[in-house]
């Protein structure tokens, strides 16, 4: 490996990046299941198939390298996925919608930086049709990102609402235990 040169390393973080895009596939149906807010699964959904596309933007990219975009397991989404099912068994209502959302925006970033990494390693091997593929996704990337902000400033006072009304009733209940207690 240490004598490959930049064109395999481009088909290398392109395969990460077809089995990050796969990954994703798989999980964001869980995600929108586990959103309480309608407009949050509608977010998922959308982006569920968008994702679609975009492994099929890294499939053309393959077809038109000559190779099997198979191969490469992406430990890094691995990861955020996981800690995105985590928080769907931590927490409920509007506060795992938060999570949610905060773990979908990790994502978004990782992918964000996949790609702007590529389309570099694109544009200097000179495929610029595949760069402009990539850019595609990459701005997609980017606009869901912004959705997903937006999204938080709805969601994330609701979920503040929701951790006030839970400390008060869990001062409520010690002041009954202690006043019964005495």
């Amino acid at each position: 490996m240490p004598d490959q040169g930049l064109r395999e390393l481009f088909i290398d973080e392109l395969k990460d990046l077809y089995n990050a895009e796969n990954q994703l596939v798989k999980a964001l149906p869980k995600m929108a299941k586990a959103s309480e807010s309608a407009e949050l699964k509608a977010g998922f959904e959308e982006h569920l198939e968008q994702t679609k596309v975009h492994v099929e933007r890294l499939e053309s990219i393959f077809s038109k390298l000559g190779g099997s975009p198979k191969g490469k397991k992406c430990k890094g989404m691995e990861g955020l996925v996981e800690e995105g099912a985590e928080a769907i068994g931590e927490y409920e209502g509007a506060v795992r919608d938060a999570a949610l959302i905060g773990g979908a925006q990790r994502v978004e970033h990782y992918e964000i930086a996949g790609y702007g990494t590529v389309i570099a390693m694109a544009i200097q091997l000179g495929e610029s049709g595949h760069a402009r593929l990539l850019e595609q996704t990459l701005e997609e990337e980017k606009q869901t990102d912004a959705k997903l902000t937006s999204l938080s400033e709805k969601v994330n006072p609701k979920a503040a609402s929701m951790n006030a009304r839970n400390k008060g009733t869990e001062r409520s209940k010690r002041k009954t235990a202690s006043h019964h207690a005495a």
